[in-house]
């Protein structure tokens, strides 16, 4: 991630052989120790999130398509932690190699761009569901949402292609191994290339969420409209199934761009600062901003949790499935109608 692989070695800070970091160790401590916390937490919950889609019938839903699809970015994402996390306490030298110094940025720029652009696409999808029903049920399909899937990951990795280039493993004039350190090449920096992709990184979240806006004031619309007019036991169903899904992406949507705003604003303090009273300001704004772009990639499973009774029930039946296999209804026939009560299927 270019937030912590752009950080500048400053006065005092300790740089040998066996040390050489960003920051002082008692800073370093804490840091380190949430990245990991979040770094477990992230992984757990995604792969849970993607063994849960994938696994049962009932949650291949186009929805739950797009946030399995989005856990495997995150996935890709928290991959780059450790190495950030390497580079924090010692920037050089730098022992993985040109190929996983230039991979570990483009993956890291591309799987920030598929996020966005799949909640994009998510909630069109929702405006599409909420607002022209019937139109919903023909376009949006399992087989097309697989198919966009598909597209936002090419365009996505495409979109960060340039990244993949402007980085690189530098070597210092007295060519000794100490020196190498994976950071942004002379080139980009002279040529500008490098500040031109952040403005573009840029405006890969600012577009999205003035679109995400406009959308959610469409949806929020409609279901004010809808409420109250639909009749029937299954037009209220859908509705309430429509609110349920709206509330767990605008969760999700906040909590994206809490966590993705300092992210932005770190890069754009960074490349138009030239005062090292500032330069230093950058630095600890980004190590700030770098927790934060990791908690963004491992909260979403802890709010599908929190929020979404299904989600609830489908991670319990995959982590137990005996007990969950236990839990039975019967259906007891009643004056008037029918109840249901839970009960036991175990062998005593």
């Amino acid at each position: 991630m270019w937030s912590s692989s752009l950080q500048a070695q400053w006065p005092g800070q300790p740089c040998d052989e066996r040390l050489c970091s960003a920051l002082p160790v008692r800073a370093l401590i804490p840091v380190t120790a949430v990245c990991a916390g979040l770094f477990a937490l992230g992984v757990v919950g995604n792969v849970l999130t993607v063994l849960v889609v994938c696994g049962q019938r009932a949650m291949k839903t186009t929805t739950n398509l797009y946030l399995s699809s989005m856990a495997v970015s995150d996935l890709l994402i928290l991959l780059g932690l450790p190495l950030d996390l390497y580079r924090l306490w010692r920037s050089r030298p730098w022992i993985f190699g040109q190929l996983l110094c230039r991979l570990s940025h483009y993956l890291s720029e591309g799987c920030t761009y598929c996020t966005i652009l799949h909640i994009t696409a998510l909630t069109v999808e929702r405006y599409l569901a909420v607002c022209f029903p019937l139109k919903a049920k023909v376009v949006v399909t399992k087989r097309r949402v697989k198919a966009v899937i598909g597209a936002l990951w090419a365009f996505a990795l495409l979109s960060a292609g340039p990244f993949f280039f402007l980085v690189g493993v530098e070597q210092p004039d007295n060519h000794t191994d100490f020196g190498r350190e994976c950071k942004p090449t002379p080139q980009a920096l002279e040529s500008g290339l490098l500040a031109t992709m952040f403005w573009v990184t840029t405006s890969y979240f600012v577009l999205p969420v003035l679109c995400l806006n406009v959308l959610y004031g469409f949806i929020g619309r409609e279901l004010w409209r809808s409420k109250g007019r639909l009749r029937g036991p299954s037009a209220a169903l859908r509705e309430r199934g429509h609110r349920q899904t709206v509330k767990i992406l605008a969760v999700v949507i906040l909590a994206f761009i809490i966590c993705w705003l300092p992210f932005h604003i770190g890069r754009i303090i960074f490349i138009n600062t030239q005062d090292t009273r500032m330069m230093l300001f950058s630095q600890y704004f980004n190590i700030f901003a770098l927790q934060l772009f990791y908690l963004s990639a491992s909260i979403n499973p802890i709010l599908y949790n929190l929020i979404s009774k299904k989600y609830r029930a489908a991670v319990y039946k995959l982590l137990l499935p005996h007990r969950s296999a236990e839990r039975a209804f019967t259906i007891t026939k009643e004056a008037g109608g029918y109840t249901e009560s839970s009960t036991s299927t175990r062998n005593k």
